[in-house]
């Protein structure tokens, strides 16, 4: 298996280096970016530029190492920088799973990165312990810590006349002073920013632009949105806008709800309860872009950036291009404001990047250390596990289920499907030891090998219906699968005993995201004793992870003639002979001819141009997009340009070059096609997304 494994990630490498990419990535590879940045979870962004490089942080709530550091040149293409800590410094029974108490949702969250005079500053709140201060010199670390005290909510820091300020709480904003050396705040420095009424909600990044401040916030009531407040003093008085709304880039909500409070305990079987929620999929809360910030480029463009709910990976983060409208950094384009588009230009930056992904998901475990994308859940008892002739060895400890396991290795469920398999050696572990590959959740789903009277038995549990399945080995090697469909949120384990050939076992899993972890679902590797006692080990080989989706490179149907389905009426766009584009429904005498297939011409940098097979012209913009603007023009000009949103399966939607707006029109009033549709809703049948079907291959070498 190890030269299976060698081989495969040599392919992925010579694969990846032929443009084919493996891992998900943002760049598209043409000058454009598609949304998310990372289909997993990266939630509680904030981003700023130190000379030619970007620097993003995240949460990572109770897991080791912790507080992330990402690098970028291009706002796109991100890299692994640090960690700001290796093992959480916090002397508490919450992070280490003892005496009956837990981290989990809590942890360290919600960072604030800054630099100033040469130093790097991440700031961050624990729940119940208070402010941590890390600083460093170099983003790669080492990093030094000041555990301050003095819990504060969703913080942001500005460095500003020699002091330094953070800003906090929900609705109504305070700000307090921190004392240079980081020992605590300053004495009755404590006040009122902005009362309560201005529904400037959570989540703040603060800023000084032109002389004068700025705060962008998060508001969760009753929908999701984006506002901004500015003042010309720190002092106030603020004023308010909303300058990002409404956007979910076409993501549902969760289909699942998980009945348990933040604060409760661990569910365990039949104290919990999952259900089915039908939520109105256009009116979801704050399924939309929320809580983020601003960051501007060496050439003094802006660019936003902010949370977008992904369903079971957890929270992803979303770039936006700025409009500056009379001194407010609106989120979209000049045209739709408040709207993002999911595919666009890439920032302007000198630096030339090679799309990549920030991690290597992969691991044979050859190089002496994890590859950083692991994380820890909660304090790993570091006796307890070890790196050994290129295989990952975990001790097992008492643990009365999966979710009290100190030895739990995690990564980040990736998006929108992945196939994760490992090799797992259980010859030396003892009696009530188990050990295998995990889905860390609320529920919780695993498969491994758990030793029973002397004799190896594999072992499925599924906590979301309390199933168990057993079946007795004739060995103790056996090979572990978990294959999820994130975006549709579910899972399926299956194993192998000769490493080629795999069996499902159990029933496809639900995976929902819940907001008692408040975390996407993990990819785990566990190892406990189920008779409360200290046991043997098992051995983990080749963890290999496959994205079969990651690769979108074909994704635009370039040089081929297709049918454009709308998923609001399942009608057909039709070039209509008045040089109108038009909807026909199935059943018409044109719904299968050429009036309704159109070539799809690339025009470089993501942009597209259609022509109708009938001979009927280019899809063009007349006027301001109004419904029956969307014409049919002989000759091919800027005003037929169309950036391709891809929104996977074959979806997508057209953004005009023109109006910044999207084509599409209202199902339920049968009227011509427009240009003029700001986005679309979460459930995608507001009248905007198309499913494109391929119609034929043809030679299309025209030139503008």
């Amino acid at each position: 298996m190890k030269k299976i494994m060698i081989l495969t990630l040599f392919l992925m490498t010579l694969l990846s280096m032929n443009g084919q990419q493996l891992s998900w990535t943002a760049d598209n590879g043409n000058g454009t970016y598609t949304n998310p940045l990372f289909y997993d979870e990266f939630s509680d962004p904030d981003i700023i530029r130190v000379g030619d490089s970007f620097y993003l942080v995240g949460t990572t709530m109770h897991c080791n190492p912790g507080l992330v550091v990402l690098e970028s040149k291009d706002l796109v293409n991100w890299d692994f920088c640090s960690y700001a800590f290796d093992r959480i410094d916090i002397d508490d029974d919450r992070f280490r799973l003892e005496n009956g108490k837990e981290a989990y949702g809590q942890g360290i969250w919600a960072p604030c990165i800054r630099y100033h005079d040469g130093k790097f500053y991440i700031f961050s709140n624990i729940n119940g312990i208070g402010m941590q201060v890390y600083v460093s010199e170099d983003p790669k670390g080492p990093w030094t810590h000041y555990n301050m005290g003095g819990a504060i909510h969703d913080l942001s820091v500005l460095f500003d006349n020699g002091r330094i300020y953070a800003i906090y709480g929900y609705d109504e904003v305070h700000c307090i002073e921190i004392k240079p050396d980081f020992s605590g705040y300053v004495d009755n420095s404590d006040f009122c920013l902005i009362e309560r009424g201005n529904a400037m909600g959570e989540g703040h990044h603060f800023y000084k632009i032109d002389g004068k401040y700025y705060i962008i916030s998060a508001d969760y009531s009753p929908m999701g949105r984006m506002m901004c407040a500015r003042a010309d003093k720190l002092e106030g008085p603020y004023e308010t806008r909303v300058i990002s709304c409404r956007e979910t880039m076409g993501t549902e909500h969760s289909t699942w709800a998980v009945d348990i409070p933040m604060d409760g305990a661990m569910p365990e079987p039949g104290k919990w309860s999952l259900k089915t929620v039908k939520p109105n999929a256009d009116k979801m809360g704050c399924a939309t872009l929320h809580q983020g910030g601003i960051v501007q480029l060496e050439n003094g463009d802006w660019w936003g950036f902010s949370m977008l709910d992904f369903l079971a990976v957890g929270r992803t983060t979303c770039l936006s291009p700025v409009t500056w409208v009379d001194g407010w950094p609106y989120f979209g384009l000049p045209g739709n404001l408040g709207r993002s588009p999911r595919t666009w230009l890439k920032p302007s930056v000198s630096a030339s990047v090679t799309p990549h992904a920030p991690y290597c998901r992969s691991d044979n475990f050859d190089n002496g250390r994890l590859q950083p994308v692991w994380q820890w859940n909660h304090l790993p008892d570091d006796s307890k596990w070890s790196l050994r002739k290129g295989k990952l060895r975990l001790n097992t400890m008492p643990a009365k289920n999966l979710y009290w396991a100190k030895n739990t290795l995690t990564q980040r469920g990736i998006g929108p499907v992945s196939v994760s398999t490992v090799t797992l050696e259980a010859d030396k572990l003892k009696n009530g030891d188990i050990a295998g590959l995990a889905l860390m959740n609320i529920p919780y789903e695993w498969i491994g090998i758990e030793i029973r009277d002397g004799k190896p038995l594999l072992s499925y549990y599924d906590l979301g219906t309390d199933t168990s399945i057993e079946k007795p080995l004739d060995s103790h090697k056996i090979q572990l699968r978990l294959t999820g469909d994130f975006e549709h949120e579910w899972a399926q384990f299956s194993f192998s005993t000769d490493g080629k050939t795999f069996q499902d076992i159990g029933q496809r899993l639900v995976v929902p995201y819940q907001t008692k972890t408040f975390q996407g679902a993990r990819i785990s590797l566990f190892a406990f004793n189920r008779l409360g006692k200290n046991g043997g080990y098992a051995e983990f080989d080749d963890f290999i992870v496959e994205e079969p989706l990651a690769d979108r490179s074909r994704n635009i149907p370039l040089g081929k003639v297709i049918s454009l389905t709308n998923l609001s009426n399942n009608h057909r766009m039709q070039a209509h002979s008045r040089r109108m584009v038009l909807s026909v429904w199935q059943g018409d005498a044109d719904y299968e001819t050429d009036n309704c297939r159109f070539i799809v011409h690339d025009r470089g940098n993501g942009k597209v141009a259609l022509e109708a097979v009938n001979g009927n012209g280019f899809i063009t913009v007349a006027g301001l997009g109004l419904s029956g603007d969307l014409r049919l023009s002989p000759k091919e000009t800027d005003d037929c340009l169309f950036m391709w949103q891809d929104m996977l399966h074959g979806q997508f939607m057209l953004l005009s070059l023109k109006t910044h707006r999207y084509v599409g029109l209202d199902p339920a009033s049968g009227e011509p096609y427009s240009a003029d549709w700001p986005g679309t809703s979460a459930s995608r049948l507001g009248g905007t997304v198309f499913k494109w079907t391929e119609a034929g291959i043809i030679d299309v070498m025209a030139e503008k």
